[in-house]
């Protein structure tokens, strides 16, 4: 998936549409049991990559 392009004014806060989605998901997170991925530390595919490194020892 490619990075989400800055909306017209570059120089607000938290208008670059990557930040609008990261919002949105953080928000279904908290009321779905369905689960959208918001960033690699926040769903745990950093976490996930570690143990199967380590297991794999």
């Amino acid at each position: 998936m490619g990075q989400p392009k800055k909306q017209s004014s570059p120089r607000k806060t938290g208008l670059r549409r990557s930040h609008l989605r990261l919002e949105l998901a953080r928000r279904v997170n908290a009321k779905s049991p369905v689960k959208a991925r918001t960033t690699r530390k926040e769903t745990g595919k950093a976490l996930a990559i570690k143990t199967v490194k380590a297991l794999a020892k």
